[in-house]
C-alpha cells in the first residue's frame, strides 16, 4: 500500500536531526560527557511558579514525579566527580501551553565543574552560532535573516559573540523606566512589568544576556558579592532562550531555600512537593564550584527556522496527539 508522506513532518524531523546532531558535536568537541538521568524522580523541583505531573503505580500508589528539569541529578553527578556534562532530554511541566510552551518539551542542560557563570555564558555565545551554521549549511529551511548558505557566507552577525549584557536593574530602567528597588518586594508586580514592558523588547536585533537577578529569585544560584543572584538569562526577539546559574554549593543554604519554597507553595494553595534529600546529602558531601545552563531546544530551533511557534518544530505537539 502506498504511503502518503507529510512533507511538513518530514522537514521537522530533518531539522531536528541536524540541530540535535550539531548540539552533540559542539559539546563532544569540548570534552563534555553526554549523560542520562531519570524522568521519574523523587522531587521534580520546588519552584513556586511550576507545577509537576505526579506518577502513580498500577494500584494508585505514588511513585514520584516527572522531572521538570534534570538539574538535581546532574548536579549529583558533579558531586560524584564528573567534570563537564551535558544532556538532551524531555522535561515535563503541567499547565503550560502556548506559542513558547508545551507540557512536554526538549531541554539542553550542561554543567562545568570549577567554572564561573561567565564560562557558561561563553559556551552559550559559541553554541548558538555553531548550531545556526549547521542548519544554514543544509540550505533547505527558511532560516533567520542574514544566513545565506548558498552564497557560502556565514551571515551570523545576530549571534556573533560577545552578546550584549544588561543587568536586571538596567533592563527595567531602560525598557520600563522603573527602578528595581520599587519592585523587589513585590514579585508579582515585578513579573508583570517584566512580561509586559521589558521582555518583549529584549534581543530585538541580537541576543542579550540579562544578569544580576534579585536574591529572592536566586533559586539554585549562589549570591554574588554585590548581593544579587549569580543567575543569567538570554533573550532573543523577546523570547527567553535559557536560564543559567553560578551554582549554589552550600547545602544548608539550599535546604533553607527549599523550605522557603515549600512554605510559599503551602501559602498559595499549591501542592507542597518534597525536598530531594539525596541531592542535599550530596551537596553536604561536597560539590565543586560549578556553573550550568538550561536551554530550551524547541524555542531556539523555532527562532533559527523562522517558525512562529515551538509547535511548528515539534513532530508531536500536544495538539496533534
Amino acid at each position: 500500500m502506498a504511503v502518503s508522506a507529510d512533507p511538513a513532518v518530514l522537514q521537522v524531523l530533518k531539522l531536528r536531526a541536524v540541530f540535535l546532531g550539531a548540539i552533540r558535536r559542539f559539546f563532544e568537541e569540548r570534552a563534555f560527557i553526554e549523560v542520562e538521568t531519570p524522568s521519574i524522580v523523587p522531587s521534580p523541583g520546588l519552584d513556586v511558579h511550576l507545577e509537576a505531573f505526579s506518577v502513580q503505580g498500577p494500584k494508585g500508589e505514588p511513585v514520584g514525579w516527572l522531572a521538570t528539569s534534570p538539574e538535581y541529578q546532574m548536579k549529583r553527578l558533579l558531586c560524584a566527580g564528573a567534570p563537564r556534562i551535558f544532556q538532551l532530554c524531555r522535561s515535563y511541566r503541567a499547565e503550560e501551553h502556548g506559542r513558547h510552551h508545551e507540557r512536554e518539551f526538549t531541554v539542553l542542560e550542561w554543567y562545568r565543574a570549577n567554572a564561573t557563570s561567565d564560562d557558561v555564558i561563553r559556551d552559550t555565545e559559541e553554541l548558538v552560532p555553531f548550531v545556526a551554521t549547521a542548519l544554514a549549511e543544509k540550505g533547505d529551511s527558511p532560516l533567520f535573516p542574514g544566513v545565506n548558505s548558498s552564497s557560502g557566507k556565514r551571515g551570523l552577525s545576530p549571534f556573533s559573540a560577545p552578546w550584549e549584557r544588561l543587568t536586571v536593574e538596567e533592563a527595567l530602567r531602560f525598557h520600563a523606566n522603573v527602578e528595581l528597588e520599587s519592585l523587589v518586594e513585590d514579585e508579582e508586580r515585578f513579573f508583570r512589568v517584566w512580561a509586559v514592558e521589558v521582555q518583549p523588547r529584549l534581543g530585538a536585533e541580537r541576543p542579550v544576556i540579562v544578569t544580576d537577578w534579585p536574591a529572592s529569585m536566586a533559586s539554585l544560584a549562589r549570591l554574588k558579592p554585590n548581593g544579587m543572584a549569580d543567575r543569567f538569562e538570554a533573550f532573543y526577539l523577546g523570547v527567553e532562550l535559557c536560564n543559567g546559574f553560578g551554582e549554589l554549593t552550600d547545602a544548608e543554604e539550599q535546604r533553607r531555600r527549599f523550605q522557603r519554597d515549600q512554605a510559599e507553595r503551602r501559602a498559595t494553595g499549591a501542592q507542597v512537593l518534597p525536598i530531594d534529600e539525596r541531592f542535599v546529602a550530596d551537596l553536604e558531601r561536597g560539590m565543586p564550584e560549578s556553573s550550568g545552563n538550561a536551554l530550551g531546544v524547541d524555542r531556539l530551533l523555532m527562532l533559527l527556522a523562522g517558525a512562529d511557534s515551538i509547535q511548528a518544530v515539534m513532530p508531536f505537539p500536544a495538539e496533534r496527539l
